[in-house]
């Protein structure tokens, strides 16, 4: 279960800085190269390179190797999987409580 917890762990932390939320922003115009982003944000590569990894192993972003470049996108299906799971940990489980309440 902790595996679990683990998980959904990495894709709040993607959330969790100023500056992955700039990447992201950026992102929401369509794929960008690494060097594009480098050019946008006060970063260095070693920088960019930490919160990308971030991004991708969270499964927001998806990444591709063409050249020496690294090329980023928004990921379709990490996003939903991010919408939806902020939705079912903040969606009370009222039916559980109702079952428990009756039972008493």
């Amino acid at each position: 279960m902790a595996a679990v917890y683990d998980e959904h762990a990495k894709v709040f932390r993607a959330f969790c800085d100023e500056k992955r939320l700039r990447i992201l922003e950026l992102l929401r115009g369509g794929e960008k190269c690494a060097c594009v982003l480098l050019e946008q944000l006060d970063l260095g590569q070693s920088g960019l390179s930490y919160h990308m990894k971030i991004l991708v192993e969270s499964g927001i972003v998806e990444s591709r190797q063409e050249g020496k470049w690294t090329h980023y996108k928004i990921s379709a299906k990490g996003s939903a999987y991010a919408a939806e799971l902020l939705r079912q940990l903040t969606t009370p489980n009222t039916v559980l409580e109702e079952n428990i309440c009756c039972k008493k």
